[in-house]
Formats: C-alpha cells, structure tokens, sequence
C-alpha cells in the first residue's frame, strides 16, 4: 500500500542507513538514499521524493544547511533523525524548515509511526487543495469562507488570535510548529512575552476544541519546543 511513496535517507553512517532502509524495504517503501549533504540536494531535485529523512551530522555540510537549501524551493516533509538531543538543536531544525525531529537511538516502530503521520498529512493536504475552503479532523471543522470553526456541528466562540491560531495549526496539521514560528505567524513577533501569551491562548483555545472525555488531544504540546495538532481519526 505504500509503493505509490518514495522517501530520500540522507544518512552518512552505514548501519544506521541499513537499519532504515531495511525497515523500509520490509513495509513496502520505495527509497533513495544519499551520504552526505551535497548528495541529498542533488536527490531532492532529480528524484523529488514525497518525503526526506534526514541526518543533521552530514560529512561535507550541516543538515541544516540541508534543510534551508530544500526548503528555498520545496515544501516536501522532512523528518530529522539524529543524535542531537538539545531541545536547541530540535527547535533550529524545526525553524529551518523541518516538520518532525526523532531522536538516537529511535525505535523501528517509533520510525514507522512519525512516517505514518507524515503521510496523513500529505494526504491532508492533498484534500485540502481539492476543497481548500473547507478543513476537516475528526469533529472539528473549519471553514475558511467564512471565517467560522465548529466541533460536533456547533459553532465555536472563538477569539480574532484563538482562530488565528486555530487555522495555522490546521494548515499544518501533523507538523510540529516551534514557539517562535507560531508567534511570528500570529503576533508578527517573537519576544519573550509572545511565548507566554501564546500559552495563554493556547490553554483557552484547547478548552474549546477539546473534550475533557478525549482520551487523544488534537493538540500536542512538545514540551519547550511548541505544539502540533494531530490527524484525528
């Protein structure tokens, strides 16, 4: 079911690299890989893969560099997998362009899920340019047009930032949108202080869209980094 998606491994270490291709290949993925930076953005134009997964400690240049270059002419899905644990080293990616970060060592499984989101998203977007006037997940419903949200078909109250922010995460639903990405797109800025009305907003919009019986949140936070709304079933 996955042969229609082809996924670009930049990875310079060749165990690791086998160990994701191999978890791949065993699911039915179509692949390309590449061992350094240089390589990956040659791949990324002749191949135009439906998503990267991408090491950050590439021998010949920084995958950030990766990302930026990609990101100046693609919005494919980029998946960071690497050593780098600092949350600063999360949030620099995710603000160069990346849309998910795993983390060394990762699990085969947890690989496999972060894949499964991203293609949701890709299938969400896919519909959304098909109906771009309307989004839906789950119970939640947005429409564009005129400028309304609903859950369960009532009409949600919502504040002039609250479906600002509403409509943002919707149009990146299964990305991960850092603290600073979010309040340059809301407020225009990003002080101190728009991070701590951001979490105010947040609280009070997630009061909103969100049961207390859920059991899943349609918006996960990513403790220090930011939030990400989910595809819901």
């Amino acid at each position: 079911m996955n042969n229609n998606y082809n996924i670009l491994v930049v990875e310079d270490d060749a165990p690791v690299r086998n160990l994701i291709t191999t978890t791949l290949k065993a699911n039915e993925y179509k692949f390309i890989t590449a061992a350094n930076g240089s390589d990956a953005i040659m791949s990324a134009v002749s191949h135009n893969p439906d998503i990267v997964l991408l090491d950050l400690g590439l021998p010949d240049m920084d995958g950030v560099d990766v990302i930026e270059k990609i990101r100046s002419w693609s919005n494919v899905p980029i998946i960071v997998i690497s050593a780098r644990s600092e949350i600063s080293d999360k949030i620099e990616a995710l603000d160069a362009g990346a849309d998910d970060y795993l983390t060394k060592p990762f699990s085969v499984e947890e690989l496999l899920a972060r894949l499964r989101v991203t293609l949701r998203r890709l299938s969400v977007v896919s519909e959304q340019s098909s109906s771009a006037s309307v989004f839906e997940n789950g119970s939640l419903k947005i429409d564009y047009a005129a400028g309304c949200a609903y859950l369960n078909g009532d009409e949600l109250h919502l504040t002039p930032i609250e479906y600002k922010l509403l409509c943002l995460m919707a149009k990146n639903v299964g990305k991960v949108l850092t603290h600073s990405y979010i309040t340059r797109n809301v407020w225009g800025t990003s002080w101190n202080n728009d991070v701590a009305s951001l979490r105010v907003f947040m609280a009070t919009l997630r009061k909103k869209i969100e049961k207390a019986s859920d059991t899943t949140p349609i918006i996960q936070t990513h403790i220090g980094v930011g939030y990400r709304m989910m595809k819901m079933e």
